[in-house]
């Protein structure tokens, strides 16, 4: 077996004015500053598989059946398993089996290799037969059709581990346990698929594609699993999560931590420490496999984080998007029209394409309607969409499906009541309706026939079970939610592989789309401009935490929303232009698209030169302000916030953006942590467009620079 990297450990404690950022340690090779040139690998023998590379390794012993009995972080040396478990369970026809696995542990605090010998076979698992190599294919067949900053598809190896059933009453039905291992990364993507090659229709109650034994991290003697801290050494994602909360971990619906009863050797009395990881959808039952199909489980991907630290963990999990879901780095610069008429659509069109917009998307209000499958009116969009190729604009436009009524037939049925009116948002049309079925079907056919470019879904499917047995989309109430998503899922990624560009405020980022609220409060954006700036920035500080800033929009009303006054809105915006250039110099220099939603982007020379020069700003530094993001201090008004730009494979290493919310100027000696900029001795610092000047990094990587901020303003810095 390799041997693993030996490290150093450097401790690190970047101190900032009023913030610091404390990493615990930084492994001498970082992934996150240098590439590392170690490719995937698996080596199979006759006793054991071994995936390794170079920054986690995860290994399995064959014996009467398959177990892993080893998953390590390389960075820190952690080993993360304790205790053998299966490799997944399944419920077929009733009855739960496992996959994989081994029985035989006795001590569950710690696993020894010399023990594994003796561990055998469960009574009735499913048991390991054989096992393939193969390079990994990308999820999605992505095309591109805007900037985007990795165009690349993920590279790595690919294992597959095949498994059949002791039952004789379950011959001819297969179950794959696929695990992708991803090159420069420490990240596995891990599912199931059980194939039914039997002779009659399967049903299957539930299919959990991870169980694994974790090392804890509580030593409580008292206390529930949902009251202690769960692992910190690994983090888990699927691509089955929504609920609108603009955050994952709020939005996940398949990691569940648990206790283990077999561990009688921790130090909770009553053997509650959450030790357990089991990964599965909750509300996923009865669903049928006919004769020649198969199932396949949620995709689990696993990060091993080698750090408590917050800001490094966020740039962990944003750097595994950029890597598997290379389509979230695309980020278009985009308004939001609200149009009564075609002729705006045509103005606006202009306007982009005057200004160095990239494109317009028709928002909620306008007068863009895509369920219309009238041939008059897909010809009249497709012609408006020609109009705005000829002039290198794309074109996309708002369509809502969840939080509306549609009838009694088509409704979701709560469980409970029978009725409809009880969905997430209240009222809700079933995807798997008639209906619902017909709604995916107007969406594909409008692209189709427009040749529109971008998609802003609002209300994507929520996750409403559905009671109704009518629905021809779904069984009943226990495959109601699967298959909705199933349809959701699918419609994504039909749009992603055609180019079109998805905003959708839920989480499918990894089924296809590619952006999703930054996280705000809707009402906040009818507050005065001047609150609206210190809040955006807030927003901007939080919101970007673990999702990248290409994968995040903001929101600046042009005209009157949410019932605003005059104080809140820019138009006129000739009579705004402060207020107008500083919402877009907070978005533009965070990295992050903005709804600029209004009739217009311009409504004299004046305001449209302003427009230019900032979009020509952000064109110009495009690249390292849609890098990663290190906040430096939160907005609180009282004194000056910012965030800084760290890109070690680009020229320019790092930009910060500094605000100064306060009446008058200020002058403040800032501390800049240089560490994830690639830069360890020296760094060239221009203020703007200046002279730059040499700075010698200290031990912990970080110079001081001094800066004078305009009052109610905002400066940057190059970093060199």
């Amino acid at each position: 077996m390799k041997n693993c990297f030996i490290l150093i450990y450097v401790f690190l404690s970047l101190v900032l004015s009023h913030a610091s950022i404390a990493q615990s340690f930084i492994p001498q090779k970082d992934w996150l500053v240098t590439p590392i040139s170690e490719k995937s690998s698996i080596k199979i023998t006759d006793s054991q598989i071994v995936m390794d590379n170079g920054l986690l390794r995860r290994s399995f012993y064959i014996g009467e059946n398959i177990a892993c009995y080893d998953y390590f972080n390389h960075s820190n040396l952690q080993q993360l398993i304790r205790c053998i478990k299966p490799e997944g369970r399944v419920k077929i026809n009733g009855i739960n089996y496992q996959i994989g696995g081994l029985v035989g542990q006795t001590e569950n605090a710690y696993l020894k290799l010399e023990w594994l010998a003796n561990f055998k076979k469960g009574v009735n698992d499913f048991v390991y037969q054989s096992s393939e190599i193969k390079p990994i294919e990308p999820f999605i067949n992505w095309r591109p059709t805007t900037w985007a900053a990795n165009r690349e598809q993920p590279t790595g190896k690919r294992l597959i581990l095949n498994f059949v059933a002791q039952e004789k009453k379950l011959a001819g039905i297969k179950i794959q346990v696929n695990y992708e291992l991803y090159d420069g990364i420490p990240l596995l993507i891990k599912w199931i698929e059980v194939v039914n090659n039997s002779t009659s229709a399967i049903t299957v109650d539930g299919l959990v594609n991870e169980i694994l034994g974790l090392v804890e991290e509580e030593s409580a003697v008292v206390g529930k699993v949902s009251e202690m801290k769960v692992q910190h050494g690994i983090y888990f994602e699927t691509n089955y999560a929504f609920n609108n909360a603009m955050r994952y971990d709020l939005s996940d619906q398949t990691t569940h931590w648990l206790a283990d009863s077999t561990y009688t050797s921790q130090v909770n009395y009553n053997y509650d420490t959450p030790c357990l990881v089991e990964i599965y959808p909750e509300k996923v039952a009865n669903i049928t496999i006919s004769k020649g199909s198969s199932l396949k489980s949620v995709r689990t991907h696993e990060l091993l984080m080698d750090s408590y630290d917050r800001q490094r963990r966020g740039m962990m999990i944003r750097k595994m998007y950029r890597t598997i879901a290379p389509w979230t780095t695309q980020n278009p610069i985009f308004m939001h029209l609200v149009s009564k008429n075609d002729e705006q659509v045509y103005k606006c069109i202009d306007q982009c394409a005057a200004t160095g917009y990239e494109a317009l998307i028709l928002s909620f209000g306008s007068h863009l309607d895509m369920e219309d499958m009238s041939q008059a009116n897909l010809n009249r969009w497709r012609k408006i969409a020609e109009k705005a190729h000829a002039k290198g604009i794309q074109i996309g436009g708002y369509s809502l499906f969840s939080s509306r009524r549609i009838d009694e037939e088509n409704d979701v049925i709560d469980p409970v009541t029978g009725k409809t009116g009880h969905a997430f948002f209240g009222n809700a049309p079933c995807f798997g309706s008639k209906w619902g079925l017909a709604y995916r079907d107007k969406i594909k056919r409008f692209f189709e026939e427009t040749h529109f470019d971008i998609w802003e879904n609002d209300g994507p499917y929520p996750g409403d079970v559905c009671a109704s047995t009518t629905h021809p989309g779904h069984d009943g109430l226990g495959d109601s939610q699967w298959k909705q998503m199933t349809i959701q899922k699918e419609l994504y990624r039909w749009l992603n592989e055609r180019g079109v560009y998805i905003n959708a405020p839920d989480w499918y980022f990894l089924d296809g789309t590619h952006k999703i609220a930054l996280g705000y409060r809707e009402v906040n954006f009818s507050l005065s401009r001047s609150q609206q700036r210190i809040l955006n920035r807030q927003n901007i500080y939080d919101g970007t935490q673990e999702k990248t800033a290409s994968m995040s929009w903001g929101f600046v009303p042009l005209t009157q929303y949410q019932g605003s006054s005059p104080e809140a809105i820019l138009e006129p915006l000739n009579q705004h232009l402060p207020d107008y250039e500083q919402l877009m110099m907070i978005y533009y220099g965070a990295g992050v698209q903005a709804c600029y939603r209004g009739p217009q982007l311009y409504d004299t020379d004046k305001t449209k030169v302003l427009v230019q020069k900032t979009i020509n700003w952000y064109k110009k530094y495009r690249e390292v302000l849609n890098a990663d993001m290190i906040q430096l201090r939160r907005a609180d008004g009282r004194d000056w916030d910012g965030f800084l730009h760290v890109a070690p494979q680009l020229a320019q290493k790092g930009l910060a953006m500094l605000y100064n919310p306060t009446s008058e100027t200020i002058e403040r000696t800032i501390t800049l942590p240089l560490y994830y900029t690639g830069l360890s001795k020296q760094a060239r610092v221009r203020e703007k467009e200046g002279v730059a000047k040499t700075y010698t990094l200290s031990r912990n990587y970080s110079i001081q620079v001094k800066v004078k901020i305009p009052a109610e303003g905002y400066t940057w810095l190059v970093i060199e």
